[in-house]
């Protein structure tokens, strides 16, 4: 069985990028291009991990990963914020609110494949 996963960013390039890597690690991807369409897309089909960006229109990613983690249904989601804010502060308050981690943009295509093998549990490649 694929695991599913959610790519919620509004950056075209960025969004092309997160695809292709999840789809290459093997993952089934949808795709929300602000934080409403990811609550929207996760009420449908809750997926196994949601990759978030920080700044997004309508609901910032900092308050769909709050609502995700308020939502008991959705308690067994992993959440790994994206954010070109790398600010120590920015990576605590996320994971404060309840994110399973956090990469800072620009990431490593393979870093972040292996990270999110990690929290599903999946081997990660050598």
């Amino acid at each position: 069985m694929s695991h599913s996963v959610l790519v919620v960013e509004d950056e075209p390039n960025i969004v092309l990028s997160l695809q292709f890597v999840m789809k290459k690690a093997g993952f089934t991807v949808r795709i929300a291009g602000d934080g409403q369409e990811a609550l929207n897309e996760i009420a449908r089909d809750i997926p196994d991990l949601v990759l978030l960006d920080i700044m997004l229109p309508k609901r910032d990613g900092l308050d769909v990963c709050e609502t995700i983690r308020a939502n008991p249904d959705w308690s067994a989601i992993k959440i790994v914020m994206l954010s070109a804010k790398s600010r120590e502060a920015d990576k605590e308050k996320a994971l404060a609110i309840g994110a399973d981690d956090f990469i800072a943009k620009p990431f490593s295509t393979r870093e972040l494949g292996d990270r999110v093998k990690a929290l599903l549990g999946l081997g990660v490649s050598s």
